[in-house]
This record gives C-alpha cells, structure tokens and sequence, in this order.
C-alpha cells in the first residue's frame, strides 16, 4: 500500500542537531592549531579504552541494581564479585550492552564507512538485537520492526522511554575515534544518541563524548567534567546535574555515601516526563552517579570503579564509562593488573586472553580484544584525516596532527515511517524530522497531494483533514549551498515516500456497550474507545496464573459496515501483558461468533511469548473483507513468562491494550 524511495544521493549533510548548531564554531573564527599525537600512543589509548570499558563493565555488573535505596559499603575493593564466573566460563571477556552496541557500530563503520546512515545502523539494530534489550533501546528497535528509521525511533512522540540511560552505554565509540576533535566528537554521539532518545535524554551521552574526546589531551577530571557541561546547551538539564553534583562534592569532600544519598533524594523520583516508568534507569539520575564517581574517585582507577558500582542504580554503566575515561587519559600503563588478569598472570599470557566472547547478540562475530582496538584506531585514523588533520610520518614513530575543530556533518536523509492514520475532523501531525529545521535546507512535498485540511509547513504535516482517502506523497529534503560553496557544491537533495490514510467516524464511539473479559472493570474497558492520546494501558489480569484468552471489541444497538481495526496494545511489562495470537470475530445473524478470515496487519505483530520485541503505543491496523454486524472483537491468547530474580511476583498470563477504533467500510 506504499513503498520506500531509497536515498538517491550519497551526500554529507544533516538536518540539524541543536547541540551541533551549538558547537559548531563559527566560520569567522580562526581555527585553533592542530593538535599533535602519535600514532603508537593513540593506539594504546584506543585498546585501553576499550579494556577499561569491558573492566567496568564486567566488574559493576555484579552491583548492577544492588544498591538503590542505600549506597553500598565504603569498603573497597569491591572485587569484580558474581560475574567472574561467566569470566571463567568464556575464558575471556563476554560482551554485554555496556560493548556489544559499540562493537557493532564498529562492524557497520567497517562496512558502510566511518560515518554511516540511520538506515544502515537500523539494519544493524534489526539484525543483531533480538533480546537482552530493555527501555529506550527496546522501543527504538520495535519502532524500527514497525517501519520507523531514525530518529523518530528515538522521538518522545514515539518512543516512552526517551529519557532513559540507554544512549550514554552505547555511543562511546564516536569520542574514541575522534580524538581531540570535540565538535565532531559530541555532533556525532548527539546524532546516534537520537537513534534511541531526545531532548535532555541524551545530554549524559554528549557530555561524556566531550569527555573521551578531550581526555586524549586533557588529564585533570575537574577540567574535563567542567569540558563535558561546556558542550551542553544553556541551560541543560544535566548541566545543571553536573554543577549540583559539584557543589555536593564540596560540601561533603570526604563522604561519597552523603552526597549519594543527597543526589538520589534529589534525583530518583518519578517528575512529569519519567512518570510511571522505570525510574531506575534515569538517564539523569545515573549521570548524576558517573559525575559523583569522577569527582570522588579523583583519577584513581581503582576508586573511581568501586565508586561508581557503590553509587547503586545501573551501576555498570557507569562503571564501564568512567573506566574507559581513565583509560584514555593513562593508557594502558594506567589499568591494574589485577583487573586486567582477573584469573591471574598465571593463566592468561594477554588481558582477559585477548578474547571478546559474543554471548548477547545474534550474529556478532567473537572478536580478539586486540584486534578490535586495531580496527578501531583504524576508523580514528579516517576521521582525523577527513577532519582536516593528517598522518605524518616521522623516523621517530608517526603522529596524527588533529583538526580541533572539525565538524560532523552527518548523511543528509528523512526517515521512514509506516502508514499515517489520520481521522476526519481530528486533529492531524507529524514530524518528518523531528528537530529544528536548519539553514539553507527546505521540506518540499514533490509527489502526490496532502488530504484537503493538512499542510507541510517546514518540516511538519499537521491540520485536521476534512477529506478521507488513502494519499501517497513523496516529501524531499534540499539542502542548498551557501553563495560562497555554490560554485563548488550543487544542491543536495533526498526524497522519502510516506502514505497517508485518513478514515471517517470512529464507529467505537457510536457503541452501545464496551466487550471485554470480566477481568476488566466495565470502567476499565471505557477506557478503550476514549479520543486521548494519554498513555494509559489496560492491564488484563488476574491473580491466578492459568492461561486464559482475552478479547476487546464493541456491540451497537444497530447493524454497522466494518472493515477496518485499529489496536494500540498499549505498554506491555516486562513478564507480561501481550497476545500471543490475535483473531477478529464478529456476530453473525444468528448471534454466533463467527472469525473472520484472511486478516491483513500492518505494521504485524509479534506474538512470540517473550518481552524483547513488544511495542509500546504502537497502532496495528487490521484490515478485512467488510461485514455487517452488531458486535466486533479481537480475540486471542494471553502471554506471560517466569519474573526474572529481580521479581518475585508469581507467572501469570495476561494481555494489555491502550484503544481500540474501529471503521466502516470506504
């Protein structure tokens, strides 16, 4: 019913981010002096980057959530605990999602060029992460098994969890290749951080890639911490967590545990945007612990680690971050060797055997440790080149001279999304691209006609159509040359095809009685037919833990001509609250339910008796041959798997669904 234009250029360019719009020195300035490092120590720093991360990682993800309500004991070494026995299991290092996602952002470097698309890292995402994916990163990737790309997989509108830590454990690998080259450095991590969050959602991951980016060059934690908060927006959120934690550090210099507990009575609780969800994983509330862990920890490797994992809450992340930050600034000569050998020098010849064991993603190649740091420094190189700077070659050992102020310009393109559902007279929008529209590019609409009512204006289609129909449009992005590029550079341009549908009267409206099984509340299942876009969700549960089917539909007092559902399941949780298969029933003349046959759903469920791949307020239109009925229901088996040790909640099967519309045949 629609299709995708490919991309027809292959440019550089970007619809701009705000924080690169911010950092992107001015074109009158004077550019600052190249920056000198050698190849050998860029090298070394690159490798122990990678080892401090994987050090972090493995040693905090024992402490992972076991300090919340209190910090943990200052007692240190905290030693890398439970998790050395999956150490000893892999005889190396095992990938986790602290690694795995810069690893294969790697892959993709490797294959695409050091600065690949949206769409490619999509692919990626798509093919790589199956399970073992949680909050913003979850949602990203169903959005994108939906037909979105990014970023709108990463677009409060879309995506519940923009908040959440996820982009600042993954998107270290953007600093790490460009050394010294702050502007590029943030500008990138700022764009792959919109892959699964928006607005202060990825300050944490911005300030860190100043951080990695400068801690080629820099070594003092206060400098570098005062760096990171100097490339955030005025007055950002987490720039202002940053300067709270500092002034905390100084109020209590010698009692990291005070000022934890004075951070989390601040921090951890449920404010307007995280409400109801999973406070746990606040990006702002763990970057909060990563700036505490740095000031206390005051460049000691060791301290920092122990810090940071007693601090509590995702204690790995911040584990793994800080470490690969101090590893950076004092190469590998700065790791223990305690931590690098944790079985001991006596049975591994290299750190962690020089093995990086995939155990979290499907088709991730097992690596050597040493060769992935190659590979990396391999990709820094190309940025530092195409940055501006160069590799000189020198009888006393090669060395980069690095452009400071290099930009990144990232690959000009519009996302996909799936077909667009608009109502008659209800308000309509969408964000083509969800961020300010910047100078010199333009949105056209070049193929097709909007629905009478609704208007592209800059980047936004929005109105309230008055016309129904299916409406095929291509949108294209132009970017033009400024007066002194144009006689260089030529237009760029990319073109997107979406499609619109616009549909009459919610018949769900129109319903005399609401049908659910009884274990909703006739007041609960209201809710299904109610014109909000406010994210509630209808969990369908009971206390016992048999299986059991559930349904939702609507019954009119007169015959109605339907062909068309629209299920927005909600918000599933974490050990329940999804289908497992979903039919369309509707009463026939002799009051029997009868199913309907050949369904066609678009995007498709899933239906797999797992968490990893639900969405979240995700729209699935059902389509069918019109019938003429005075009762219609989707019906289908509830799902629900065993809590995990975090839970100790019994199994039980239950499904969950947000609303339910329902159209009569065009």
């Amino acid at each position: 019913m629609y299709h995708w234009r490919t991309l027809r250029f292959s440019v550089l360019a970007i619809v701009g981010l705000f924080i690169i719009a911010a950092l992107t020195p001015s074109s009158h300035a004077a550019p600052k002096p190249l920056k000198r490092l050698s190849v050998a120590e860029y090298q070394d720093k690159v490798y122990a980057a990678w080892l401090g991360q994987i050090i972090g990682n493995i040693y905090g993800l024992s402490y992972e959530f076991r300090f919340i309500d209190q910090p943990g004991p200052d007692q240190f070494p905290y030693g890398f605990g439970p998790s050395l026995e999956k150490v000893k299991q892999v005889n190396g290092a095992f990938s986790d999602d602290d690694t795995d996602i810069e690893y294969m952002y790697l892959l993709q470097m490797e294959q695409h060029g050091f600065e690949p698309t949206y769409r490619q890292l999509a692919k990626a995402w798509q093919h790589h992460v199956r399970d073992k994916v949680w909050v913003a990163n979850r949602n990203a990737l169903t959005l994108m098994h939906a037909g979105y790309s990014p970023p709108l997989t990463g677009s409060k509108r879309y995506n519940p969890n923009w908040f959440q830590i996820d982009p600042q454990l993954v998107n270290e690998i953007w600093a790490v290749t460009a050394p010294g080259m702050l502007s590029y450095a943030t500008g990138k991590s700022a764009w792959a951080a919109r892959i699964t969050n928006d607005d202060f959602g990825i300050e944490p991951t911005v300030h860190y890639a100043a951080m990695y980016a400068v801690a080629f060059f820099e070594s003092d934690i206060a400098t570098l911490i005062d760096i990171g908060t100097a490339a955030l927006p005025p007055e950002s959120r987490f720039g202002k967590t940053v300067e709270h934690m500092k002034a905390l550090y100084r109020q209590y210099p010698d009692d990291w545990q005070t000022a934890r507990q004075a951070m989390a009575k601040h921090y951890f609780k449920e404010f307007d945007y995280n409400r109801g969800a999973w406070t746990v994983v606040d990006a702002n509330l763990n970057g909060a612990c990563a700036i505490l862990a740095l000031l206390y920890g005051q460049g000691d490797f060791q301290r920092t680690l122990d810090i940071a994992s007693g601090l509590g809450f995702d204690a790995d992340n911040q584990a793994a971050t800080m470490s690969g930050l101090l590893a950076i600034i004092g190469g590998t000569e700065a790791l223990p060797n305690n931590l690098l050998y944790p079985l001991g020098q006596d049975v591994w010849e290299q750190p962690f055997n020089d093995r990086y064991i995939n155990v979290s993603r499907y088709d991730l190649p097992d690596a050597s440790l040493r060769d992935i740091a190659k590979r990396t420094a391999e990709q820094g190189e190309q940025v530092i080149i195409n940055g501006g700077g160069k590799r000189v070659a020198d009888p006393a050992g090669d060395y980069y001279l690095i452009a400071p102020d290099a930009a990144f310009h990232a690959p000009l393109e519009l996302p996909s999304a799936p077909t667009l559902n608009g109502q008659l007279q209800q308000p309509f929008e969408f964000d083509i691209y969800p961020l300010p529209t910047p100078a010199g590019t333009s949105f056209q609409l070049v193929a097709g006609d909007l629905p009478q009512g609704l208007t592209l204006h800059q980047h936004q289609i929005s109105g309230m159509p008055t016309q129904m129909g299916e409406f095929p449009i291509t949108i294209a992005l132009v970017r033009n040359p400024t007066q002194q590029q144009a006689l260089d550079q030529p237009s760029e341009r990319v073109e997107q095809d979406y499609f619109i549908r616009v549909y009459g009267t919610d018949l769900a409206q129109s319903a005399s009685a609401v049908l659910t099984n009884k274990d909703l509340t006739p007041q609960q299942a209201e809710l299904l037919r109610q014109p909000t876009n406010a994210p509630h969700t209808l969990y369908n549960q009971r206390n016992d833990s048999l299986p059991k089917i559930d349904y939702y539909g609507y019954r009119w007092a007169q015959p109605q001509t339907i062909d068309t559902l629209i299920f927005n399941p909600g918000n599933p949780q974490e050990f329940g609250g999804w289908l497992l298969s979903l039919d369309v029933q509707y009463l026939d003349e002799n009051v029997q339910w009868q199913t309907i046959p050949s369904l066609v759903m678009t995007p498709p469920m899933n239906f797999d008796n797992s968490q990893w791949l639900k969405g979240s307020f995700i729209e699935h239109t059902i389509e069918f041959s019109p019938v003429t009925t005075t009762a219609i229901r989707i019906i289908g088996y509830a799902g629900g798997i065993e809590p995990d040790a975090f839970n100790e909640s019994p199994k039980r099967y239950y499904s969950a669904a947000h609303q339910l519309k329902v159209y009569r045949a065009q």
